[in-house]
């Protein structure tokens, strides 16, 4: 069997390339980061056509769940022709699947907020834009978190994909490691990475969520 006599880590490749592990791990980084920032631009942008004609909700949710729908192997195969092999290809698809998750969370957070907080924010004078920013999207936050967490780990996860249109980050050595008769070592190393990058950013989330909205853990107290 193959691979069957490799013991399942061999620490002198792992120190002799740590120099490439340490590059695949930044660049899935990198590649994650920037299919949640702009997928939340894209969102918010949605989002507010969204609030400001009711009827375009559905239509939008409808876009964005057929993109989710598509294998991500057959989006890039149809994007390639006109993308390349690039980042650009590769981030236009990550971007793609993050949308439904995030515009229907941050819809639903919006749609969450009492309607007397508003009546109460308009007859203190606010404007719609000011309610939007200061009332609205805050007590959306939780929500919004919550879309933001599922997308990262997704997108995380979807990242590896992109190996097969030249980019993929970690998900290079779980490739090069299968064709380079499964050689354990490289493909753990790129599996467990995946992994705990999936955990630590969700962890983090939790973070950083916690820091903005105080308030969830004084109602939860």
């Amino acid at each position: 069997m193959l691979g069957a006599s490799q013991p399942w880590v061999e620490w002198s490749w792992v120190r002799t390339h740590l120099h490439v592990i340490r590059h695949d791990l930044w660049e899935h980084v990198l590649l994650t980061l920037i299919a949640i920032g702009v997928g939340l631009l894209i969102t918010f942008v949605l989002a507010l056509g969204a609030r400001a004609w009711r009827p375009l909700e559905g239509p939008l949710l409808a876009v964005c769940g057929t993109l989710y729908a598509v294998p991500s192997i057959a989006l890039f195969a149809l994007l390639v022709p006109f993308t390349g092999f690039t980042t650009l290809t590769a981030e236009i698809g990550l971007v793609g699947y993050t949308l439904l998750i995030l515009l229907r969370n941050l819809l639903a957070g919006l749609d969450a907020v009492p309607e007397d907080v508003r009546d109460a924010a308009l007859g203190m004078g606010f404007s719609r834009w000011r309610l939007l920013t200061r009332v609205e999207l805050p007590l959306a936050l939780p929500a919004l978190f919550a879309g933001i967490r599922v997308a990262t780990v997704t997108t995380i996860g979807l990242v590896t994909v992109t190996v097969l249109i030249g980019e993929g980050g970690l998900g290079a050595l779980l490739y090069e490691g299968f064709n380079d008769n499964f050689f354990r070592t490289e493909m753990l190393a790129g599996a467990v990475l995946v992994v705990v990058l999936a955990l630590a950013a969700d962890l983090a989330l939790v973070g950083v969520e916690r820091v903005l909205t105080p308030w969830t853990r004084r109602e939860a107290g």
